[in-house]
């Protein structure tokens, strides 16, 4: 019993510990080329959650900061009803990032997919990526894992969405087995296809 109550929480220990100095605040990040949105939920009239919002006003912010000099944004368009992908772009263009310094992936299905795409098709070997806090730690670690160069940016969620922070940090116990794993193996995406330039054509658009 005692070596299993040491053993279950390991994995989140060290991806938290190996992790540490690569995460930081809005503030404080280093400049990167990209920052990576993943993606985190649409809401029944298809707009980004509360969680994904969040993400998307940092990346926003990094852009006005010049942080960043493109977003790409990554998410789930499995079916033709729902496209996380395009409604975080909608988002962003609302929030004063213009439209050609976005890149979008329709098929970043995990955070592993996200970050293992953006460097294999998109050609990203620099990026800041932003999600919540809760998740941050792993996120970087599986970047990292997919050959980037990655800093992250966290969102504090606590006191916006209790609930649904609360779990998320519990999650991460058990979801930090399978990141361990997923770096070691290094697994294709469920989509591969060919390489393609939206991140290249962003950076070099104007802003």
């Amino acid at each position: 019993m005692i070596a299993l109550l040491i053993l279950v929480p390991a994995p989140f220990a060290w991806i938290t510990l190996s992790t540490q100095d690569r995460r930081a605040g809005v503030e404080d990040v280093p400049q990167r080329p990209v920052a990576l949105v993943l993606g985190a939920g649409l809401s029944p009239e298809g707009r980004p959650t509360t969680l994904l919002r969040r993400r998307l006003d940092i990346a926003a912010e990094l852009y006005r900061r010049e942080k960043v000099d493109a977003v790409l944004v990554s998410g789930d368009n499995s079916f033709a009803t729902y496209n996380e992908t395009d409604a975080m772009r909608a988002y962003l263009v609302d929030a004063g990032v213009p439209d050609a310094k976005i890149a979008g992936d329709y098929a970043g299905f995990s955070t592993w997919e996200s970050c293992a795409r953006a460097h294999e098709i998109f050609g990203v070997e620099a990026a800041t990526v932003v999600t919540q806090e809760f998740h941050l730690a792993r996120a970087v670690s599986l970047c990292d894992a997919a050959g980037i160069d990655v800093q992250g940016v966290g969102d504090p969620s606590m006191r916006i969405r209790t609930t649904a922070t609360v779990y998320g940090y519990v999650r991460e116990v058990p979801a930090a087995f399978k990141a361990v794993l997923t770096g070691l193996l290094r697994p294709e995406p469920t989509f591969l296809g060919p390489r393609e330039t939206g991140v290249e054509e962003a950076l070099t658009a104007p802003r």
